[in-house]
């Protein structure tokens, strides 16, 4: 059952689509993209792909409530083009997504109104045609225990339905598993009335 606490959503898959307006061509591109080195290496492949294009605009949204982002105008004139892009990712509420839209000018000038509506719905279109996917935020517990514990560890790990992500047997037990962000609070009160366990923590988005 979904929670809305501890998830959102990004595309599905790369989408593309081809909006026309006057002669000029617009490619839009959406892609699944977790990191801002994930975002330069899409970029520049999509720049050597389409290098003979006059512009390569583009925005990005990362992070479960799309508070790390960035767009770029690529010398259209300012505000028409990342930033039209960059509110069809918001007004469809995906992150971890990178959208470019490359244009071949057709010799006619659109002006600002059409460029706006051009690169806006090149975007729309391409995130369309990649769908949507739910993603969960996780956290890792890493948990230290001894061994007489194990039982009631790995009891706990099966009726919570955690992921087992890695496990070391030797001189002491340690697990490292994985929680919905919604259940941490009930799992480490589970664990803790276990006894003698130790915990440390990261979080990601999966």
């Amino acid at each position: 059952m979904s929670d809305a606490s501890d998830t959102y959503f990004t595309v599905a898959r790369k989408g593309e689509a081809v909006y026309r307006e006057k002669a000029s061509k617009f490619i839009g591109l959406a892609f699944p993209a977790g990191s801002e080195a994930e975002v330069k290496d899409i970029l520049g492949l999509v720049r050597k792909k389409y290098h003979d294009a006059n512009h390569h605009c583009y925005a990005y949204c990362l992070g479960p409530a799309q508070e790390n982002y960035r767009f770029n105008d690529d010398g259209e004139p300012s505000g028409s083009a990342g930033r039209p892009i960059y509110g069809q990712l918001l007004s469809k509420g995906i992150s971890d997504t990178l959208v470019i839209v490359v244009r071949y000018f057709g010799g006619t000038k659109l002006g600002i109104p059409g460029l706006i509506q051009a690169y806006r719905q090149a975007a729309s279109e391409a995130l369309d045609n990649a769908g949507k996917a739910e993603k969960i935020i996780t956290s890792i517990v890493e948990l230290t225990f001894r061994y007489e514990n194990m039982n009631d560890v790995m009891r706990i790990q099966k009726e919570e339905e955690l992921d087992l992500i890695a496990q070391n047997f030797d001189n002491e037990c340690r697990l490292r598993l994985g929680i919905r962000k919604s259940k941490v609070d009930k799992v480490l009160k589970r664990l803790m009335r276990i006894g003698n366990i130790s915990t440390s923590f990261d979080t990601v988005n999966q």
